[in-house]
């Protein structure tokens, strides 16, 4: 009886740990960070831009910043502006630089898998009629410089490419990059969000012109970032006001945050050092993940020059990454599908689809992103979870067809239909018939109006959100829980029938629980 005792404290103990596997996403502050932003926070509260005492000591501390990002970038102090984040930097030089080139020239090259707040941008330029071409990539994520080289031309201003990939982790030969468009005169952005800590930066020796940052990822604080503008580039203030960033970004300085930043950067020689035991974690990883699912794609670059130490994209044919992420969460594991910047869209990474992966095979991709914490006994419980995952010795959240969602489950008092698609969803499409609207990232708030006694029918556009949330209810103790599988979009097109009969009938908009 006792040593069965055990054996469930022991499976207790295994099934709580929390580990975290998502540093692509965000990494957690470290104590020197921390440390520094408190002191900050309660010492120096004056406002840098004034001339007294207590306002020049803050000022002093935004200059030290300035210099620790520099160091580690590799670049003049001069040359850093410290922004809210990177997404902001990538914003300003995108339309700074078009504003000076368009119309003169037209055109902007860039890859098909940047980040987010550069793809977003590029298209809303083209509504502007600025011209934005994609040179492809490999199945790895490099650049086919040249195709590269043939898409860069005269009329080309500007060039974009991402240092390294958030999603696959593989690392662009900027050099090259930068030579091919030296050749046409064209001027050229780097995120270096994901590299930053990870591998050497050397901006000058790149010659790129432009580079955003971003704190966050280099366990700094979050609301803070940097751009890097060489010297002589041209650039047009993004926000007008005040004179603070030598003119070229208004706004009091948030200080703390900016301290945090430096103090980030104190510790990049640190973080490159641990670099070759975290890549050594993930060749562990990668052999145990080909072990249990030998048939698995290993989309990032193999060579580990070519990738980022700590980033593995990996896809499992026929295993759906939200029920396997899923069920990651209900196991205390945080991995992810791609991009943070995306979540809740329920689409197929842009990334996975540039190097050539089908829409399905998409859906059965996870990132896994290691940290410095990051220890070897992590690796073994989460690939002892994917195991007993992959080969279905495990399986919480019941799926129901969208064939099988008849009237009878619809308008049954025992189904209480939970509606977690995103807002944009919400205004093209009909939702199921008594539904009850939440904000789908913030399901913790409305914890306390589900009913326990009822089956709760989960269900989003695609059906690859709404799982992720079936699993975060089972563990919090909802245990009828029914995720519907191919979301709405999926019922849609089996039961277009009923969808035109009863969508968007007796539908409840619920409000978040108030927090005290």
């Amino acid at each position: 009886m006792e040593i069965k005792y055990f054996e469930f404290l022991k499976y207790l103990i295994r099934f709580n740990r929390q580990v975290y596997l998502d540093h692509n996403a965000t990494t957690p502050v470290s104590d020197h960070v921390r440390k520094k932003m408190e002191k900050a926070l309660k010492d120096q509260y004056g406002n840098p831009s004034s001339f007294y005492g207590i306002g020049r000591k803050s000022a002093e501390l935004v200059e030290q910043a300035r210099k620790h990002v520099a160091q580690a970038i590799q670049a003049d102090p001069s040359e850093v502006i410290f922004t809210a984040c990177a997404t902001e930097s990538n914003n300003a030089v995108l339309k700074s630089v078009s504003t000076h080139f368009y119309p003169k020239k037209k055109k902007i090259v860039s890859t098909p898998i940047e980040h987010p707040s550069v793809m977003n941008t590029l298209a809303y330029l083209e509504t502007q009629g600025v011209i934005v071409e994609y040179c492809p990539v490999d199945d790895k994520g490099r650049i086919r410089l040249a195709e590269l080289e043939k898409q860069v031309d005269d009329d080309t201003f500007l060039v974009c490419c991402m240092a390294a990939n958030n999603e696959t982790g593989v690392i662009q030969d900027l050099k090259a990059v930068t030579n091919i468009a030296r050749q046409h005169g064209a001027l050229v952005l780097t995120d270096c969000v994901q590299a930053l800590g990870k591998i050497p930066i050397d901006l000058h020796a790149w010659d790129v012109d432009y580079a955003s940052f971003s704190a966050h990822k280099l366990y700094g604080p979050k609301g803070i970032g940097a751009l890097y503008m060489k010297q002589g580039s041209p650039f047009t203030p993004f926000l007008h006001g005040g004179h603070q960033e030598s003119g070229l970004r208004a706004g009091t300085e948030s200080l703390h945050n900016i301290v945090g930043f430096g103090a980030a950067c104190q510790e990049v020689d640190k973080l490159l050092a641990h670099g070759k035991q975290i890549r050594a974690l993930k060749r562990q990883l990668t052999q145990r993940l080909k072990k249990i699912k030998p048939d698995c794609v290993i989309n990032s670059p193999e060579i580990e020059a070519e990738s980022l130490p700590n980033t593995l994209s990996i896809t499992f044919p026929g295993v759906e990454n939200a029920g396997l992420m899923g069920m990651l969460d209900y196991r205390g594991i945080a991995v992810s599908a791609g991009s943070a910047c995306s979540t809740g869209e329920d689409t197929p990474s842009h990334v996975l689809k540039a190097i050539g992966l089908s829409d399905s095979a998409a859906r059965e991709t996870i990132r896994i992103s290691l940290g410095h914490d990051t220890a070897a006994r992590d690796i073994q419980y989460m690939t002892q979870v994917v195991r007993d995952y992959i080969e279905g010795r495990i399986s919480f959240v019941d799926m129901l067809a969208p064939a099988q969602l008849n009237e009878n489950i619809l308008f049954d008092e025992k189904t209480y239909i939970l509606d977690v698609r995103p807002p944009d969803d919400r205004k093209k499409f009909r939702g199921l018939p008594n539904a009850h609207e939440v904000r789908s990232l913030h399901v913790e708030q409305y914890l306390k109006q589900l009913p326990r006694d009822k089956r709760i029918l989960v269900y989003c556009p695609g059906g690859g959100l709404s799982v992720m949330i079936s699993y975060y209810l089972k563990a919090k103790g909802f245990k009828r829980v029914t995720n519907l599988r191919g979301g709405l979009d999926g019922w849609r097109k089996r039961r277009s029938d009923l969808y035109e009969k009863y969508a968007g009938q007796n539908v409840t908009v619920l409000e978040p629980d108030k927090i005290n």
